[in-house]
């Protein structure tokens, strides 16, 4: 296809058409009105070389097949022939542009033919027959060594122009990859706070929520609970309120560090929840490998959004059995629960951020969760994280 040019590129190919005829009427008008008529004719082709190079051309054609018609002899516009054979290739479309070539071989025989044979014979001259050869033979070649020369110059620019283009749009191509990775990433960093977000008040408001309602039934009976409860409550909302404040920070300024909490930290943890009124019983088994701070994290986090779970939607009467079994590959979590009749079942509305949270922190870690409501009114939930990012075992 003929790429189309702006109106500021065809203006000024008219005007250079119009210099071209400048330049070449005073020779034209020494030929007559017919050489006057064949210059208009081939700058009309320049004119429109670039908006439509199949239409440019077919004029030049026309004015060359009509000044052999008329016999006249070679003018200054004739080169205008091979700016329109530049242009077929630089411009024009596949079709047009190997007609630009084909035009460029058989214009050359005609050229040939004309001067070689058909203009002396009307001018009366009798060469001898190796004369006539030798003229024609290098006639011929001049005149497609000129004019494939112009044609070859058109696809050579054609040639970088579409590199430059294959080049711009393989730089647009790279940013917006760029662009669509660094969205990717933080979409991802958002992801990630945002489950840390949700499991540091979604326990810490378990924990408050357990620790208010036990101070208010204590509040007559006991005071001194009530009194430890409030503490316990002080406690957890000010570390709550903390690692809000460092997730809040790490939102506006992305070098700031968030809460990490390792491996270490399970014991806080299993004694904030117990104060809260759960019964953890933890069983440990093995020894503990070597694990990245992304594995000690999502066990952390696991554990926290499992016991919270229990806390929130458990039978706190009942105990919760939390087991560790550590090994060289990794770690086994497993928490039980006892469940409250009126709880809905783990894929429900209730549990649409926790438990995928946990999912995808496991997969995150190169592990894996399952979740499973059973019919004996216990809660399982169980996950795998390996010691290194990878297919679990």
């Amino acid at each position: 296809m003929t790429t189309r040019i702006s109106r500021a590129k065809l203006t000024t190919d008219i005007v250079l058409a119009g210099v071209f005829a400048l330049a070449c009427l005073p020779f034209a008008l020494l030929g007559g009105p017919y050489d006057i008529m064949l210059l208009a004719v081939f700058a009309g082709a320049l004119a429109v070389r670039r908006y439509e190079p199949g239409w440019s051309l077919a004029i030049a054609w026309v004015g060359a097949l009509t000044q052999m018609l008329l016999l006249r002899d070679l003018q200054l516009y004739d080169a205008a022939v091979l700016g329109v054979l530049y242009s077929t290739a630089a411009h024009g479309g596949r079709v047009v542009k190997w007609f630009g070539l084909g035009s460029a071989g058989v214009g050359a025989v005609f050229a040939t033919a004309y001067l070689a044979v058909v203009k002396p014979l009307i001018n009366g001259a009798s060469p001898d027959a190796i004369t006539t050869l030798l003229m024609t033979g290098v006639l011929f070649v001049a005149s497609i060594a000129v004019l494939v020369l112009a044609w070859t110059a058109g696809l050579l620019v054609r040639a970088v122009r579409d590199t430059r283009e294959v080049r711009r749009r393989e730089e647009v191509a790279n940013r917006e990859r760029e662009l669509a990775e660094y969205r990717y990433v933080v979409e991802q960093e958002r992801n990630r706070i945002a489950r840390d977000m949700h499991d540091v008040v979604a326990h810490s408001l378990a924990v408050v929520i357990a620790q208010a309602d036990g101070a208010r039934f204590a509040a007559r009976t006991r005071p001194e609970s009530a009194v430890d409860a409030l503490g316990t409550i002080a406690g957890v909302a000010r570390g709550a309120l903390g690692d809000v404040r460092m997730l809040l920070a790490e939102l506006r300024h992305h070098e700031a560090e968030s809460p990490q909490p390792v491996l270490d930290d399970l014991g806080m943890l299993l004694e904030q929840v117990r104060a809260a009124g759960l019964d953890v019983r933890l069983d440990e088994q093995g020894e503990r490998p070597e694990l990245g701070t992304g594995q000690q994290i999502a066990v952390y986090r696991i554990v926290q959004e499992g016991l919270t779970n229990a806390l929130r939607h458990g039978d706190t009467s009942q105990p919760v059995l939390l087991g560790l079994r550590w090994d060289e590959s990794g770690v086994a979590v497993d928490l039980v629960n006892t469940r409250r009749d009126d709880v809905p079942p783990p894929d429900s509305h209730a549990f649409r951020h926790g438990i995928p949270g946990m999912r995808e922190r496991a997969q995150l870690a190169g592990g894996s969760l399952q979740a499973v409501a059973g019919d004996d009114g216990m809660f399982r939930l169980s996950a795998r994280i390996p010691a290194r990012t990878g297919r679990t075992p």
